[in-house]
């Protein structure tokens, strides 16, 4: 027995991965190609590519991995088939229920991965993701340059005599305009600086002016700091369950949530219904199984999506009770009363 368990698990392997890795492959140029769209507002450089793709991987994988294992489970037991090992198999006395004793590891060891990759890699990365977006997209702002237009800075205009390089200028003047008040600001040296993703200018060297209908000021000042003139809106959370259920209701968040746990578990949801596929009379069933694969996969997603307005999270209990029955008919309908 072990030895036919061994054997079916090389074969699922095999078409495992020359299933996975081109559809990883095709979602990974989708999700490029939708990075190479932030190019066009924020400047990124080949390692920072590299970076957001290594964000997002939690998220391929998630998406491609059980759609992997379905489709090679399905057809390792189809390539069996049409083979006529298991009409063997079955001939000397193995139940199906070997075969899916057989399947059970891996899939419950994977449905284990996806969970932990959705509830605590997913979070993280998706955050990390979306803060260094808009870290690059402040960034983006202060793309400042010497010339003989001035810049927007904020609620500042702003005008750079010269550019030294190293994000620090020389002979810059400020000008702030307002009901109530106008504020011009000379400084020899300034320098940008970023602190936790805010980002301000730092003076050096300087004088300042305030005027008004009722009095004018002026200062001369070593040090100032024009602060919080564009702050990153940086997202934060302490720990998965913070994330995926927040004080504030995110009816966003809780279908993803409920989503991502029924695709986390299809894997072993699906061990019935992949038998009831991929074990066939290859005379008789051949053309069908490509068919039923897609039916099966559509059906379950869909179930999963159109269910939730009605029920809630008690769409979690009601599809995977009623996945299993329905599934587990089929199975002793075409699988169990046959061989």
């Amino acid at each position: 027995m072990n030895i036919l368990q061994k054997y079916i698990k090389e074969s699922l392997w095999i078409i495992f991965i020359s299933i996975f890795l081109p559809l990883f492959s095709i979602a990974s140029v989708v999700f490029l190609i939708k990075l190479a769209t932030y190019t066009a507002v924020i400047q990124l450089s080949l390692w920072e590519m590299a970076k957001l793709f290594f964000f997002i991987v939690p998220e391929l994988l998630f998406y491609t991995l059980p759609i992997s294992f379905f489709v090679a489970a399905t057809l390792t037991l189809f390539k069996l088939s049409n083979d006529n090992e298991i009409v063997v198999l079955f001939a000397l006395g193995i139940h199906p229920k070997l075969i899916l004793k057989t399947l059970f590891t891996p899939a419950l060891f994977l449905s284990t991965i996806l969970l932990f990759n959705f509830f605590v890699l997913f979070p993280h990365a998706k955050v990390l993701s979306s803060n260094f977006i808009s870290y690059k997209k402040s960034e983006a702002k202060f793309n400042l340059s010497a010339s003989e237009f001035g810049h927007k800075f904020g609620e500042w205009l702003l005008y750079i005599g010269k550019d030294n390089g190293n994000e620090t200028y020389s002979d810059v003047i400020l000008f702030n305009k307002n009901q109530e008040e106008e504020v011009l600001i000379g400084a020899k040296k300034a320098e940008i600086i970023n602190e936790s993703g805010i980002l301000r200018l730092k003076l050096s060297s300087g004088e300042g002016y305030s005027y008004s209908k009722e009095k004018f000021t002026q200062i001369d000042f070593e040090t100032m700091y024009i602060n919080n003139t564009m702050q990153t809106d940086l997202h934060k959370y302490k720990t998965p369950m913070e994330y995926w259920l927040p004080e504030t209701a995110s009816k966003k968040r809780t279908r993803m949530l409920i989503t991502d746990i029924l695709f986390s578990i299809f894997p072993v949801l699906s061990l019935f219904l992949i038998a009831s596929i991929g074990i066939v009379h290859a005379r008789h069933q051949k053309g069908k199984v490509y068919l039923f694969l897609f039916s099966g996969i559509l059906i379950y997603d869909t179930l999963a999506l159109v269910l939730q307005p009605a029920l809630s999270f008690y769409t979690i209990p009601v599809l995977i009770i009623g996945w299993t029955v329905a599934t587990y008919i089929i199975y002793q309908k075409y699988i169990v009363s046959k061989f």
